[in-house]
């Protein structure tokens, strides 16, 4: 399986892939051990030319694999890097989904003591949060003084890999590059004070994303994998992609009317229950606390929440 990463190594940003459990910067590897022609700028680049980059760099990491024991000097442990996230930059907003598991709107309903046996959302709700919100695994989450209700959100998020609009839902997996985990932090009291989404959801460095992606065609069935998180080890969420209100293509076949999805664009696809306001006593993250999420086949992503 092919795993891409963003990180920082001794205050240079790189585009990596994993060769066994040890990281790799591309472009050192294709200049030692290759013809010296991979050399991506970073992970947009690389994905805006998977297409033909992707074949040489399969090659590459089975080839440093090969030869991982002569290359111990340019093949470092996950503990000696800076994760990014794995698209730092993208160029527009993250774009996100909310209220896509039937389980989460319930909680929310009970929560809110609304008494209901019906959920209906017939159409996706998209919102969005600034590019500003993205950091990597093992940053730190800073807890802003403007709120008292921070909240995780374990999701799957989807890489957008060729330009489409208009895009027709049996030809939506064509144009996504690959699955990364992530975290969407939500202010819940900023959302209730402002009633509306956008400002809880786009404080800064509330976005953890990675630790890497995986390319589409190394991932199983995306509708079809457990997600979970916890909070200082203690279980929190524990679903499957399978229990989502609209798959995949439905939610970008949708978001793609009238609107250019670009390749390194960010697509969050909602979360499942048990987050931390619907709780029988609500529970918010506190400096200190590690929040780890999980998405079968796609990594650990952790991060500790700090003071800002």
């Amino acid at each position: 399986m092919t795993r891409l990463l963003t990180y920082d190594y001794r205050g240079v940003p790189r585009v990596g892939i994993y060769v066994g459990e040890k990281i790799g910067h591309i472009a050192r590897l294709s200049g030692l051990i290759g013809d010296g022609s991979l050399n991506p700028a970073s992970m947009v680049e690389l994905i805006e030319n998977w297409g033909e980059l992707g074949p040489k760099v399969r090659a590459l990491a089975a080839e440093a694999e090969k030869k991982a024991a002569d290359l111990s000097e340019v093949l470092v442990d996950a503990d000696e890097v800076k994760f990014m996230a794995s698209v730092p930059s993208p160029g527009k907003n993250v774009l996100c989904m909310g209220l896509n598991y039937k389980d989460h709107v319930a909680e929310g309903l009970q929560a809110k003591d609304v008494k209901t046996d019906k959920v209906e959302l017939d159409q996706p709700i998209f919102f969005t949060k600034a590019p500003s919100t993205l950091i990597g695994h093992g940053a730190g989450i800073p807890r802003h003084n403007c709120s008292e209700k921070y909240d995780y959100e374990a999701e799957i998020a989807v890489i957008i890999g060729r330009r489409g609009i208009n895009i027709p839902r049996d030809e939506v997996y064509d144009h996504i590059f690959g699955y990364c985990c992530a975290n969407d932090i939500s202010a819940r009291d900023i959302q209730r004070r402002h009633k509306q989404i956008f400002k809880g959801k786009t404080l800064d460095d509330s976005c953890p994303l990675g630790p890497y992606i995986v390319p589409r065609e190394d991932y199983g069935d995306p509708m079809n994998m457990t997600v979970k998180s916890w909070v200082n080890g203690d279980l929190r969420q524990d679903s499957s992609t399978a229990n989502m209100i609209h798959d995949i293509p439905a939610m970008i076949s949708s978001l793609s009317e009238g609107f250019t999805l670009e390749p390194g664009d960010i697509f969050l696809t909602g979360t499942p229950s048990g987050v931390g306001y619907a709780r029988e006593v609500p529970s918010f993250l506190q400096p200190g606390d590690v929040v780890e999420v999980e998405v079968e086949g796609l990594g650990h992503l952790v991060n500790s929440v700090v003071e800002a």
